[in-house]
């Protein structure tokens, strides 16, 4: 596949990778600012461009690996007579966005990607839609070379990908925060409980969360949530956390 890549950040930068680890070609990096452009074209060996007027038409796929607010700017610029597949790989962003070009679809890995940090893409089931079964089918192939654990997946799905990985991704890192916050208050160290949230990442790889669930709302210990309570009786914040998610636990016995 011939790929032009539009954007310069953490998405595009692996996805690049990627691709060319597979033997995909990447013909031309865009990025509004040309100094992004270039450096993420060097690091691929490709050309780089920052006007839209300089596109490459005849790519097969063309990656539009921007932030969310951003995909519509993007899109909006892209001639509407791309023959190849215009792509975006958001989670939260319905392909109908993308309804004015012929071919179109998204490849949307759950995943949260930093430029710095190594992603084994082969572990990630992307997830994958095309706006006909032929497009599908075609970028579902594609994701496969690079993520075989890839898997078809409309719109109402993804987003539901997209939030799960909100809630076990992001919530759980600023509950870690607040968790770090509280010990650092009372002179301990967060590595003190880095061994439970291994311990629990692990169980939920081969059990259904609620079947490893312990702890006093479970056992309906209210003694101890009563005082856990009066622990942090200075941070309303975290007090009401704490009883909102103590009663999504109890109503699950």
């Amino acid at each position: 596949m011939n790929i032009v890549i539009l954007g310069s950040g953490n998405a595009a930068t692996h996805f690049g990778q990627q691709f060319q680890k597979v033997g995909q070609r990447i013909v031309q990096i865009y990025s509004k600012t040309k100094a992004n452009a270039d450096a993420l074209a060097f690091a691929l060996h490709c050309p780089a461009i920052d006007q839209l007027s300089e596109l490459d038409l005849h790519a097969d796929i063309y990656l539009v690996a921007v932030s969310d607010q951003a995909i519509l700017p993007v899109i909006e610029a892209l001639p509407k007579d791309l023959t190849g597949i215009v792509v975006h790989c958001s989670g939260a962003t319905d392909l109908s966005v993308l309804d004015e070009f012929k071919n179109a679809g998204v490849i949307y890995p759950p995943q949260s990607l930093s430029k710095n940090k190594a992603v084994d893409f082969s572990a990630i089931p992307f997830c994958v839609e095309g706006n006909t079964d032929q497009n599908s089918a075609t970028l579902l192939r594609f994701a496969q070379t690079f993520a075989p654990q890839s898997v078809y997946c409309n719109s109402q799905q993804r987003l539901a990908i997209h939030l799960a990985s909100v809630m076990v991704n992001n919530f759980s890192n600023i509950l870690y925060q607040m968790a770090y916050e509280l010990l650092k208050e009372n002179s301990l160290s967060f590595d003190l409980i880095k061994p439970i949230i291994l311990e629990t990442a692990e169980k939920v790889q081969n059990h259904i969360p609620i079947t490893v669930q312990t702890g006093p709302a479970i056992r309906n210990d209210v003694t101890t949530m009563q005082k856990h309570l009066q622990f942090i009786s200075n941070k309303p914040d975290l007090q009401q956390i704490y009883q909102l998610l103590s009663q999504e636990i109890t109503k699950r016995k």
